[in-house]
């Protein structure tokens, strides 16, 4: 366990502790572009850090009533299949001696980008949901295939978590906001979170198959992460939301920006030779 492991969980944990924003959406990109760890690494050892950190929260929610468990075997009925699918992908890939690094620096470039939005965006979505309440057509599809639909984004969290790490938070808490709108807030993040718990163990065993869990690197995470989140809720009460989430936001577009840019040069200098 390295001093710099302890002190990249504390500053994820602080970011986590003052925003509610998920740590994957912060840990990995972090992982690759400040610390230099392969994708591969980066995403496998914060799945497992991810699936540690949430278990706890989910045994609150759950002790408070604030879990629908239909929900989460409805996402979990699409999640689980996909992320195992997209292991085997992985498999596969890594059998005939592709390197799938450049799958995962896209797809963690492109959720980021999708975040930030989500976190920009998200009040004006359940705005227009709620303003639609009379029975638009939109609205009608989603309230008479809302089971279908939920499998479906659950089989989209399983493919884009197991491949980035990021998702299963601040985009998955979006979902649920949008196909269930009367549900109460604590209610739907309870419930991301306990499907969050399982998908995130799920696909971190798959990498731990791999060979791309750094435990070293867990251990130091969950040393300086678990306080520093306890400190941000403290310290997050005192400052402004509507500061703190634009400037997560403008952070994530630029790693996911960043990350995008540079797999789109290393695609060109490949293509050159």
């Amino acid at each position: 366990m390295e001093l710099i492991h302890i002190a990249a969980g504390s500053l994820v944990g602080l970011i986590i502790g003052l925003t509610g924003v998920g740590g994957g959406s912060l840990m990995t990109p972090i992982l690759v572009m400040g610390f230099g760890f392969t994708p591969a690494i980066a995403v496998g050892t914060d799945l497992f850090y991810a699936a540690i950190t949430k278990c706890s929260g989910v045994f609150f929610h759950h002790k408070q009533g604030t879990v629908d468990w239909k929900i989460v075997l409805l996402l979990g009925s699409g999640s689980v299949p996909c992320s195992i699918l997209t292991i085997s992908l992985l498999e596969r890939l890594r059998a005939s001696n592709i390197n799938y690094d450049h799958l995962i620096i896209g797809t963690l470039g492109i959720m980021l980008i999708l975040t930030a939005l989500i976190i920009v965006i998200k009040n004006r979505l359940l705005s227009y949901v709620h303003s639609k309440h009379n029975g638009s057509l939109l609205v009608r599809l989603v309230r008479d295939n809302r089971p279908a639909i939920t499998v479906l984004a659950g089989c989209l969290l399983g493919v884009v978590v197991t491949l980035s790490s990021v998702g299963a938070g601040a985009i998955g808490s979006a979902i649920l906001f949008l196909l269930y709108p009367y549900k109460r807030p604590i209610s739907i993040v309870g419930t991301d979170l306990a499907h969050a718990v399982p998908l995130t163990a799920i696909a971190g065993l798959g990498h731990l198959h791999f060979g791309s869990i750094d435990f070293a690197l867990l251990f130091g995470l969950l040393a300086g992460g678990l306080p520093a989140i306890y400190l941000g809720s403290l310290l997050g009460k005192k400052l402004p939301d509507r500061i703190l989430r634009p400037l997560i936001a403008a952070l994530l577009l630029l790693m996911g920006i960043k990350l995008l840019s540079t797999l789109i040069s290393l695609t060109a200098v490949v293509n050159i030779f």
